[in-house]
Order: structure tokens, then C-alpha cells, then sequence
């Protein structure tokens, strides 16, 4: 079967239900081929093939059948696009031929091999002869819809001659072909005599004009559920298809709420041939916050890949997270090999879409082979989170990972409320579009109800990169103040858009910046230990300043720079010499990211060299630790420093720079936060010392600014960073996007 269709009123209409069930058969079915017939020029057919929840087209017949492509590659379908375009004689000479009718109007939308005009009915019916006449001169052809619209075209060019001319070049049985309309533009596809289906609501004209058409059936049910009707008048596809069957009830068992996440919320390892879970190592990481969400008792289900390797015994798809502080939350694990880990996360991930979604798009790498992992890994996780949740239960998805799995888990369970969480930053459409697979990856995240990012900035990126994608409307924006800086910072914003429509499909948008756990700091600077760990940090710094770096090896944490800086400060005032120390926790990358080992040489180069230059008998200007601290120990570290220096080339947020301000506020101490304007925090952090990374003297001047900065300074801007740190903690930030969540509907 073929079906040749029209898409505004007919392909693109009907209720959900019957859109949802004849998309899904026309995806699935192997039996089935799809041709878009449409008046729409390619450009405005485009984004519709970025939507998953569209089926992917064989072919497109777009410009009222002047423009005919192949629907995977979108590249022109031949020898009959240039049989076409030979009796075209160009866009410029057409319009100026019709620029003599006045009462004309071009139509302001992308078309090609056509022009296509608007005038009022009763001023266009006394013109009509002349326009005729006008195109026959060129040796083009007039088609008339709704007695107010008209195109000029090639000769011998409408839908159901181009369709006709397709059928032959391909070799198509006429008689499996269904063409479908609505109004009466398609009127040609009736008259060129394939099987046809005028859906419900078609325009009287052309319920008029295809009466007596035998071929033609008139539906009751309007767009998709008249196209189904007609598949069954037909006898098209056998009454027993399996394929036309609904799909099953989803069972009402199962979580209410399922997170998923690239990663178990504990570390998997052998010990004596016996898989255990140890507590993350992550000493900042987001697992022990999502893990809050499930002390309330509701059933849940966390979703993360496993090693699926023999070696390690039968692979198990669940396991108890936290039997006593969990009892209701489950495990569900996706088995994945060590190699697809290593291509999804630790290549692909970081060697295509971390260097782009950081604004370093040179250092992306994009390898098709990789991105079909990518797709697959993805299709899991949501296959895994269908078995998985209840009927109606909410999904929270997290992070870049994990993009391609709203588009796959909304076909397999639409009813389910699916979120967001973007943890990365996002950057704007000049940088964004460099991705081969940029329409993909934003008609998946379409499909969620709602989307989170931490800061306004990284919200209207996406409304940016969506916009340059397809016809998307505004909905409902909001005020950035006074929960944001809106002017104040490179990443700071006066309005965010809050709700968008794209299609038929609204999709809701919030800020929502991630919170610190205070009870956890609280917690740890209670201890005799970490007291102990943070009086001997004090003594042993004594009365010089400490300047603090804590962060992962990567290009985009602006190391090198930060480095170069204080070289520069020991250089141009010699007085600090000896009175300040900076003390670099650089978290090294895993041993399979080699991207990284040129970096850290180059860190340890420019260490070896300050130390050189400026060392003394009793003091050494930078220590530099390559490796994970334990959280109690970076928290010793954070009260024992003066400063804390954080300055990311760009950051989705920094949850350092939070967890500093905590451990301070609850010591009532007055460290000093010295920030990138180019990291997420900066646009809610109000108090901190903000820097430019890209500025080497503004680098400079930042810091001692902090070093200089005198108690009483210090203090306040310390209390005015606690008072927002400690309202917006992690438990209000989770509350808050469930919240938002909760009150969307679903798609």
C-alpha cells in the first residue's frame, strides 16, 4: 500500500487517537509507503520531518508537485525534478510578469518553481483571462483553490500529474495507491485516477467536484481517522492485519515516578566474584539529591545502564536500590556492553556533544556509526522506562544523554507525563546547529511536557534553536528579576519564555538552577573528624590566604587560564608572594578519555613552572592534587579556604560554588567567591565576585579583588549568598520542578 497524502487538514488532522494510531501504523507496518502531497514549499514540509512522532516520509511531492525529493535525503528525485525545472523560466520572470495585477498578493512563504498570490474573489474573477493569459505566455499553467488563491506553475505540473509521473518512475501499482485530501487543491490527485479518500470536513467544493467519482470514497471522521476509514473501504491492507490492531492496555501497575539517569545511584563492583553497590564517589554529584525524591514512600523506579558482561555472572534487570532508606524505589538496569559505555557516554558523549554544548564546537567530533549507538542506547532506556512506569506516572529524564529518548518512549507510552532536565549548558542556535542531527534531537525533546535548564539564558537558547528549526509561537514569558540578574553577568537575561507551540503540540519551559543539600554539609562539618581535617588545614596554611580550586579536568573549566592568572598576580604585586597559597583539586578524567591527557600535562607543566619560579624554603604557591577527594574533605577544604576561585569558559550552573557558600554560611565564616560570569550560578549567585575567564587581566584583577576585599565586605556579600543558597536548596529545587511538572499536560 501507498498512500499519497496531503498534510494541513488530512495528514496532520483528526483526534490524537486517530493520529496516534494511524502514525503508528503507517511507521511500523513493513507493507506501507508514505509520499507527502503538498501545496507547502520544502522549507515549511522540513520541520515536520524533525517531529518523531511523524512518520518519516519515502517521498515528498512539495510546491503543489513542483518540487519532488526523496524523503530520507531530501535530495532531488530524477530524472523528474529536472524534467520540471526545464519548463520553469525562473521565479524573478514570473513575478514580473504578474507585477501588472496590482490586486495581486505574493504569498510570503518558501516555495520554489511556483509563485503563488492572494487577491479577494470578487476582484481576481475579472482577472482571471488575463492572468491565464499572462502564464500561458510564459508557458506556465494557473491553478485556482478556494476561488482566492492561485499559483503559477511549470506546465503540466499539479499534484496528480506529478504523482502520476512519480507512480511510473518508480513502478508503483497504481491500484495500491491511496491518495488523500481535504481540499480543493487535491483535486487533481482524484482526477489523475487513483483511489482517494476526501477526509471529513473537506471543503464543500471538492466534495462537490469528486461526487461522482467512484474511485473516491467521502469519509466521516476528519484527517487521520478518515484515512483509516478508507484503508478499510478498500479492503487495502487484509481485515486481519496484524497491524491494525490497537496496541495493548499498558498496565496500570508499576512507578509513579521513574528517574532516569545515564548512571546507577551507587557504584557497581566485584568483590570474590560477587557484584555489590558501593556509595557513589562523586563527591558533588546530583545522585544523593534525586535520590531525596523517593523518601516520601511513593513507588519508584530509577533507570541506568548496567554492564552486561559474563564475566560477571547472569545479568540482573532489577536490584534494590537502599532496601531500609528506599524500600519502594527499584533498580531497573539496561544491560549495555563495556564497548557500547565506551562509545555512548565516554566517546561520543564527550568528543561530540560536551566540546558543542560548551561552545567549543571545533573540538566536536561526529561520527555517524556513533550517533546509531547513541539511537539505540537511547531506544533502550526507553524501552526499559515503558516496562517500567504506571499509567500516567511522570518520567523525569536527565542531561544530553538521554535526548533521543522522549521521541521513542511517547510513541510507546503517551500517557505518560515526560520531563526534562538539561544539567549542561545550552548554548544558542549558531553553535547548536552544528550538530548533523540538531532537528532530531530538538523534535525528541518536543515531545516532553515540560523542560527544565538551570538558568533563563540556556531557556531562550532552546526557544532560539527551536525557532530556526520550524514555525514555533510563544506562547507565555515571565519577568528574569528579581530570581535572576538580568543584566549584570554574560549569562544574565531580562524575560524567559515559558510555554511554547510547536504544531499542535505545547510544550512547557522552566528555570529551574539545581540546589545544594544542606543537611548533607551540615551533617559533615558535624563531625569530629572533618572538624579535626579542617583545624589542621588552618595550621598548616597559617596566616596566609587560601585560594581554592575544586574541579574536574576538562578545556572548559578554564584551568589553564586560572593558572596563567595567578602567575600573573605573584608577577605584578610581589607583595602577596609568600602570603597566599592556591591549592588545585583537579578530578582526572577516566583512563579511556584520552581527549583529556594532553590537557592535564599541560596543567601539570604550568604548576611545575610557577612552583619553579616563585617557591620558597617555607612556601609553595600552587598545590595541585590529580585526583578525587573524598566529600568530607573537600568540605574541610572549603571552610579552611579564604577563597574559593571558579572560573568555567562555560558552566551549565557549578555546584561547587554553592557548596562553598553553604559550608561558609553554616561556619558563619566570611569566605570569598570569586566567579565566572560564563557559569550558570552567576546569574542567581548575587554577592559573588564576578570574572571574566576570557580576560586575562580581568582573570587577575578578580582575585585580588577577593584577596584584598576587606571583613566587613566579605561578610555581606557571604550573607547574601547564603540567603539564597540556603532557600533554594536541592529539596526546594525538586519541589519545585515536580511542581511545574505536575501542572502540564501531556502532549
Amino acid at each position: 500500500m501507498i498512500l499519497a497524502t496531503d498534510l494541513d487538514g488530512t495528514f496532520l488532522a483528526g483526534d490524537a487517537a486517530a493520529r496516534h494510531r494511524l502514525y503508528r501504523l503507517v511507521d511500523q507496518h513493513p507493507g506501507i509507503r508514505l509520499i507527502f502531497i503538498t501545496g507547502r514549499g520544502l522549507e515549511a514540509v522540513m520541520p515536520l520531518l524533525s517531529d518523531p512522532a511523524i512518520p518519516r516520509p519515502d517521498y515528498v511531492v512539495c510546491d503543489v508537485g513542483a518540487t519532488v525529493v526523496d524523503g530520507h535525503t531530501l535530495q532531488p528525485l530524477q530524472p523528474l525534478q529536472s524534467m520540471i525545472d526545464a519548463h520553469w523560466p525562473g521565479e524573478q520572470v514570473v513575478a514580473a510578469a504578474m507585477r501588472r495585477f496590482t490586486a495581486l498578493q505574493r504569498q510570503d512563504v518558501p516555495q520554489e518553481r511556483r509563485c503563488s498570490y492572494f487577491c479577494d474573489p470578487a476582484t481576481l474573477a475579472p482577472l482571471r483571462a488575463q492572468i491565464q493569459a499572462a502564464a500561458q505566455a510564459l508557458g506556465c499553467d494557473v491553478l485556482y483553490s478556494a476561488d482566492r488563491y492561485l499559483d503559477i506553475l511549470p506546465p503540466d505540473t499539479d499534484k496528480g500529474r506529478t504523482l502520476a509521473a512519480l507512480a511510473r518512475l518508480l513502478d508503483l501499482p497504481r491500484d495500491r495507491i491511496l491518495v488523500a485530501g481535504d481540499t480543493l487543491n487535491d483535486l487533481s490527485m482524484y482526477t489523475a485516477g487513483f483511489r482517494g479518500v476526501c477526509v471529513g470536513d473537506s471543503e464543500p467544493a471538492l466534495t462537490a467536484a469528486t461526487t461522482g467519482l467512484t474511485h473516491t470514497y467521502h469519509a466521516q471522521a476528519p484527517g487521520c481517522g478518515g484515512i483509516l476509514e478508507a484503508i478499510e473501504h478498500f479492503a487495502l491492507l487484509p481485515a486481519d492485519d496484524a497491524w491494525l490492531k490497537p496496541p495493548a492496555v499498558k498496565r496500570a501497575e508499576g512507578a509513579d515516578l521513574v528517574m532516569l539517569y545515564h548512571r546507577m545511584p551507587f557504584d557497581e563492583v566485584m568483590e570474590d566474584g560477587v557484584l555489590v553497590q558501593r556509595p557513589p564517589r562523586s563527591p558533588n554529584g546530583i545522585i544523593p539529591s534525586l535520590l531525596s525524591f523517593f523518601q516520601g514512600g511513593q513507588t519508584g523506579s530509577w533507570v541506568a545502564w548496567g554492564i552486561d558482561d559474563p564475566k560477571r555472572g547472569p545479568f540482573q534487570t532489577h536490584m534494590a536500590v537502599d532496601a531500609e532508606r528506599y524500600p519502594t524505589l527499584t533498580a531497573a538496569r539496561v544491560p549495555l556492553t563495556r564497548q557500547e559505555v565506551d562509545i555512548f557516554y565516554k566517546r561520543f558523549s564527550k568528543e561530540a556533544f560536551w566540546p558543542m554544548l560548551h561552545v567549543f564546537w571545533e573540538r566536536a567530533r561526529f561520527r555517524e556509526d556513533d550517533w546509531q549507538v547513541f539511537l539505540e542506547v537511547n531506544r533502550r532506556f526507553a524501552e526499559a522506562t515503558a516496562a517500567e512506569a504506571a499509567h500516567g506516572a511522570t518520567v523525569w529524564i536527565h542531561d544530553y544523554n538521554l535526548w533521543m529518548v522522549p521521541a521513542t518512549l511517547r510513541e510507546l507510552r503517551p500517557d505518560l507525563k515526560i520531563a526534562f532536565f538539561h544539567h549542561t549548558y545550552f548554548p544558542s542556535a549558531d553553535v547548536f546547529n552544528v550538530v548533523p542531527w540538531r532537528r532530531e534531537i530538538i523534535g525528541s525533546l518536543l515531545c516532553c511536557d515540560y523542560i527544565g535548564f538551570h538558568i533563563p539564558r540556556q531557556v531562550e537558547n532552546f526557544v532560539d534553536v527551536v525557532r530556526g528549526a520550524m514555525p514555533a509561537e510563544r506562547l507565555s514569558w515571565e519577568s528574569c528579576a528579581p530570581r535572576f540578574l538580568t543584566y549584570g553577568c554574560a549569562v544574565g537575561l531580562d524575560t524567559m519564555t515559558t510555554r511554547i507551540r510547536v504544531g499542535d503540540r505545547e510544550v512547557a519551559l522552566g528555570a529551574h538552577p539545581v540546589g545544594t543539600d544542606l543537611r548533607r554539609i551540615h551533617d559533615v562539618l558535624a563531625r569530629p573528624s572533618v572538624r579535626n581535617d579542617i583545624f589542621k588545614l588552618r595550621r598548616e596554611i597559617g596566616a596566609r590566604k587560601l585560594v581554592l580550586s575544586v574541579e574536574r579536568l576538562d578545556y572548559t573549566k578554564g584551568t589553564l587560564a586560572k593558572l596563567e592568572a595567578f602567575e600573573r598576580l605573584l608577577e605584578q604585586h610581589p607583595d602577596r608572594q609568600g602570603k597566599v597559597t592556591l591549592l588545585m583539586v583537579c578530578v582526572p578524567a577516566a583512563r579511556e578519555m584520552t581527549v583529556y591527557r594532553t590537557l592535564q600535562n599541560q596543567i601539570e607543566q604550568a604548576v611545575g613552572r610557577i612552583n619553579g619560579r616563585f617557591s620558597r624554603l617555607d612556601w609553595t604557591p600552587v598545590r595541585f592534587f590529580a585526583q578525587a577527594l573524598p566529600f568530607e574533605e573537600v568540605v574541610a577544604h572549603y571552610a579552611a579556604a579564604q577563597v574559593m576561585w571558579i572560573t568555567p569558559l562555560r558552566d551549565g550552573l557549578n555546584l561547587v560554588a554553592k557548596e562553598f557558600v553553604a559550608t561558609h554560611g553554616i561556619e558563619g565564616s566570611n569566605g570569598v567567591l570569586v566567579l565566572s560570569e560564563f557559569a550558570g550560578a552567576a546569574a542567581e549567585l548575587k554577592g559573588a565576585v564576578l570574572t571574566n575567564p576570557h580576560d586575562p587581566a580581568d582573570l587577575t584583577a578578580g582575585l585580588l579583588q577577593a584577596l584584598s576585599m576587606p571583613e566587613e565586605e566579605a561578610g555581606g556579600r557571604m550573607r547574601q549568598l547564603f540567603g539564597s543558597v540556603e532557600y533554594y536548596d536541592v529539596d526546594r529545587w525538586g519541589r519545585e520542578f515536580l511542581g511545574a511538572v505536575k501542572e502540564t499536560g501531556n502532549a
